[in-house]
C-alpha cells in the first residue's frame, strides 16, 4: 500500500483543498494518533480535521485514487456552511448556540458510548472465540473417538479384501 499511498500524496502535493499525508504513529507522530483515534496501522483517515472519519475502502491506488477524487473537496462544516443542506444547517446553528461546557460535556458522553460499543464487541469476539475453541476440542474428541473405534483397522481390511479379491 505504501507506494500507492506515496503516488496518491504526489497528485495532491500542493492542492488547497485536500491534504493527503502520513503519520508515523510509533514516532513523533505518535500524540497526534492518540488525538484521533488510531490504535491500528495502517489506518486512513478523511474529512474534517476535527471529525476524522475512518476510510474502508481499497487500498490500491485505484481505489484510492477514485475515493480521493469523490471524498477529498470542500464539504458541510462550520467553516464551510454554504455548503451544508437545510437540515445540516440548524444542526450546526444549535450546536455553534451551545457554550464551549456544554458541547464538551456532550462529546464526552458520545465518546463514552463510542468506547462502550467497543467494549460490547470485544466481549462478544472474546465469547465467540471461547465458543470456537470449544467447538474445535469437541470435534477433535469426536474425530478421535471415531478413528479409534476401528475406521482406520475396517479400512485396512477392506483393502486387503480388496487385494485378495483382485488376486
Amino acid at each position: 500500500m505504501k507506494p500507492d499511498w506515496d503516488k496518491l500524496m504526489k497528485e495532491y502535493e500542493g492542492s488547497s483543498t485536500a491534504l493527503v499525508a502520513d503519520v508515523d504513529c510509533t514516532a513523533d507522530g505518535k500524540s497526534l494518533c492518540q488525538k484521533v483515534g488510531i490504535s491500528g496501522y495502517p489506518t486512513i483517515k478523511y474529512g474534517d480535521p476535527s471529525a476524522l472519519e475512518d476510510y474502508k475502502g481499497g487500498r490500491d491506488f485505484s481505489s484510492l485514487q477514485k475515493f480521493a477524487k469523490e471524498n477529498l473537496v470542500p464539504m458541510c462544516s462550520p467553516t464551510n456552511i454554504d455548503l451544508c443542506d437545510d437540515a445540516k444547517k440548524k444542526q450546526i446553528e444549535e450546536l455553534m448556540a451551545e457554550s464551549s461546557d456544554s458541547l464538551a460535556s456532550k462529546i464526552k458522553e458520545k465518546e463514552e458510548e463510542l468506547v462502550q460499543v467497543e467494549k460490547e464487541f470485544k466481549e462478544k469476539v472474546e465469547k465467540l472465540q471461547a465458543q470456537y475453541q470449544e467447538y474445535s476440542t469437541e470435534k477433535e474428541t469426536k474425530l478421535a473417538a471415531v478413528k479409534d473405534s476401528g475406521l482406520g483397522l475396517m479400512k485396512a481390511v477392506k483393502a486387503a479384501q480388496a487385494k485378495k479379491g483382485g488376486e
